[in-house]
């Protein structure tokens, strides 16, 4: 009964070809989705499918299995398998060989591939196997089939080589190679010119893999092909599914919550949107290139004409914005360093008292002088919760900024100063994730430290006086008047 139900159901093919696995709703939901795909395929429907999950869950093993089952419900069909290792590929066609050579499939389809040393109808190495069979007429000699799996790499030469299905396992090594527009270019040439003209006319196409950039392989075939099926598992939930709330692990039985939040400290946000959670976000060289900040151990002890801290207030505990402030000081050279961070998703009470002890810390080091910023975001909301700020503050320097324009429109005058090399920031625990931040913004997740950041330089710049909606408080400062002293500006 078991080998018959692995004939006609790829979930039911993997447990009984794999009876020590782990087995959870995903790696069920998935083969369930594979399943579908073939048959998809056998009604002609050339299904085309992008399979997008974390590293290390089992994504190439799963691939593995679909090709053995197709291997044995149907022989006659050609599989061409490439990524952008060889290892990748001959390490694929050395696990089938291995499942294909087992008495578990021969007892399911029985033998596909042609013994080693013998002379039959067929090739077997490590690029190649072509399938064989039983012959019905003349009981053990073998017969040759049509199918076939091929492994190469992505620029490797497939020339000749028809299919009928493929798959694209990682075309892409890494973020080096992702953020480069000329590998790019390459493997989206080779993926058309090469691999994609190698289909036959009712072919199927399964991609696997992580999306380093939104230019990526999967990127320009979605855009090509919209009606392209997109299975998308984030490490973890970032809303509410059908088999896990928001923040639950997709397969607890093999990597917990405990352990994916490990693996988030060690990795900077761009590689963790991208590798586990499928966001592709374009990180390094952009807005904000995090290599231009120079990091120093000490503030210098003369120089320093001005000193801010800019809050963007946020009021969620968990999974929301942060609440980030910001410290900066201005040098009498022209050049810029934040000195501190204070980053944290709490409640509006815990907020508050995070603001007045910051205060307190601010006043201690820097002497009163320092100006505390808080940023009012638009409507009546906004402006009492900067208002009940500026009264807990009271007997400190503070003031309120009423934003209206976009962060990132926000962000342009101080992104300018870090281009240009003229910012560093002070050493402290709080650097990795100041500068995770600002090397994806302003496609990140979070906004809040820098949007603080571009606010406190903001002040630095212009002055306590300023608002963004160019209102002044008192009368116009004279260095905003011409030579004729009648131009006010608004």
């Amino acid at each position: 009964m078991a080998r018959s139900e692995a004939r006609q159901s790829f979930y039911s093919f993997r447990c009984h070809m794999r009876p020590e696995m782990v087995r959870g709703w995903w790696l069920k939901e998935i083969s369930e989705h594979l399943e579908r795909f073939y048959y998809r395929f056998m009604n002609g429907e050339r299904p085309k499918l992008v399979l997008m999950a974390p590293p290390q869950h089992g994504k190439t093993t799963i691939v593995t299995d679909l090709i053995a089952w197709v291997a044995g419900k149907n022989p006659n069909l050609k599989c061409l398998f490439t990524s952008y290792s060889d290892d990748l590929g001959q390490g694929v066609n050395v696990a089938l060989q291995r499942m294909m050579d087992s008495d578990r499939f021969k007892q399911v389809f029985g033998s596909r591939l042609p013994a080693f040393g013998r002379a039959v109808e067929g090739m077997r190495n490590s690029n190649l196997l072509e399938y064989v069979g039983d012959n019905p007429h003349n009981p053990g000699v073998p017969s040759a089939y049509k199918g076939s799996f091929r492994n190469t790499t992505v620029n490797g030469q497939v020339t000749g080589k028809g299919l009928d299905f493929g798959f694209i396992d990682d075309p892409i090594k890494g973020r080096r190679e992702a953020n480069s527009l000329t590998v790019r270019d390459a493997t989206w040439a080779w993926l058309t010119d090469d691999f994609f003209t190698r289909f036959s006319d009712h072919a199927a196409l399964l991609m696997t893999l992580t999306r380093w950039h939104l230019d990526d392989p999967a990127g320009r075939f979605l855009q090509k092909f919209p009606e392209t099926v997109v299975l998308d598992y984030p490490a973890i939930a970032t809303r509410e599914e059908k088999h896990r709330k928001k923040g639950d692990p997709l397969f607890p039985e093999f990597k917990s919550l405990e352990f994916l939040e490990e693996r988030r400290r060690g990795l900077s946000q761009a590689s963790w949107v991208s590798l586990y959670q499928q966001s592709p976000i374009i990180a390094g060289g952009g807005m904000f290139p995090i290599e231009k900040f120079s990091v120093v151990n000490a503030l210098p002890s003369k120089g320093v004409m001005k000193t801010v801290r800019y809050w963007d207030k946020a009021a969620t505990e968990m999974g929301g914005a942060y609440t980030a402030g910001v410290k900066m000081v201005k040098l009498d050279n022209g050049t810029f360093i934040v000195t501190d961070v204070r980053r944290a998703q709490m409640g509006a009470l815990q907020r508050e008292q995070m603001i007045l002890q910051t205060a307190q810390l601010d006043r201690q080091e820097s002497g009163p002088n320092v100006l505390t910023v808080i940023e009012q975001e638009p409507g009546s909301g906004g402006k009492d919760s900067a208002e009940a700020s500026i009264r807990m503050l009271a007997g400190y320097k503070v003031e309120a900024d009423k934003v209206t324009d976009a962060k990132h429109v926000r962000a342009d005058p101080y992104a300018a100063q870090v281009q240009a090399g003229n910012v560093a920031i002070l050493a402290g625990q709080w650097n990795k994730e100041f500068l995770n931040e600002h090397e994806t913004f302003p496609n990140g997740v979070y906004l809040d430290t820098v949007d603080a950041a571009a606010g406190a330089f903001a002040k630095l710049t212009l002055g306590s006086s300023y608002r963004s909606n160019m209102d002044w408080v008192g009368d116009v400062p004279p260095n905003i008047l011409n030579q004729q002293g009648a131009v006010r500006i608004w």
